[in-house]
């Protein structure tokens, strides 16, 4: 006798266009990019239109995700535990990403070359102030881990207020975060091109405040999800996962602030 009834716990995920697409849009954003850095004009054409199919396509896709996650019911118990290991390998692979960066740093800082003065800084190179706007954005950083595990918490306690509360308070700290790193970026005495420092430093931190950016988007897709009552004490994978990549964000501002602000400032 044939049945239709599925005999395993996994996802089978139906034949879908958005993988072609993503592919097709990556490649327009990136020969648009090399196009428009060799000095042809229409390649900032391809770009932009490669950039916008890719934010479209992530968009429905995503669309289509969270669709089978909080409608068809298609995220069992054992798809969970599969996309917890992508998502695991996912920030792995950030932090190899971020890696490469620490390892730059410390390359060229503790044994710095003769045409820098043998010292780090290197010779009459103006830093910023440790102090000052690195401090507070640490503090305004490690905050909104707080308050992002306190809106967790809230709701696996089915306490809806104030996980949403909790959530809000995280994006704002985030945008506050955000809005002081551009601040720092306009204020500060030196630019990329001024040498190793200039390099290593906007790299570094720069690659950081677009990880930031991207964790405030992915908190306010969840506040979006969650005041449409997308997630349950039991089923909010999708928050987790926004929650696993701020707090991966935080620990990497943490070893920036320790090695390239402090450190790499006295």
């Amino acid at each position: 006798m044939v049945t239709n009834v599925q005999q395993h716990p996994y996802h089978l995920v139906d034949a879908s266009p958005w993988p072609m697409f993503m592919g097709l849009s990556s490649l327009f954003l990136t020969t648009g990019f090399v196009l428009y850095m060799h000095g042809y004009n229409i390649g900032g054409t391809f770009a932009l239109v490669g950039l916008l199919a890719v934010l479209l396509t992530l968009f429905l896709w995503w669309r289509d995700v969270v669709r089978e996650a909080t409608f068809e019911g298609k995220h069992t118990s054992a798809v969970q535990q599969g996309l917890k290991y992508g998502m695991i390998l996912f920030i792995s692979s950030e932090v190899m990403f971020f890696v490469a960066f620490f390892w730059a740093f410390f390359s060229v800082s503790l044994s710095p070359t003769v045409e820098i003065g043998c010292t780090w800084p290197p010779y009459n190179m103006p830093v910023i102030n440790t102090w000052t706007v690195p401090f507070l954005n640490t503090l305004i950083l490690v905050t909104s881990g707080a308050t992002l595990t306190w809106s967790h918490h809230a709701m696996r306690e089915g306490n809806r207020k104030d996980s949403i509360l909790g959530l809000v308070l995280t994006i704002v700290l985030a945008a506050v975060f955000t809005g002081f790193q551009a601040m720092e970026y306009i204020h500060a005495p030196f630019t990329m091109s001024d040498g190793i420092y200039g390099s290593v430093f906007y790299m570094a931190t720069g690659f950081h405040g677009f990880h930031v950016i991207i964790g405030t988007l992915f908190l306010t897709v969840c506040l979006y999800r969650h005041i449409k009552y997308h997630f349950t004490r039991e089923h909010h994978l999708g928050f987790e996962f926004a929650a696993w990549y701020w707090h991966f964000v935080d620990v990497v501002w943490l070893f920036l602030f320790v090695s390239i602000y402090w450190w790499g400032n006295s």
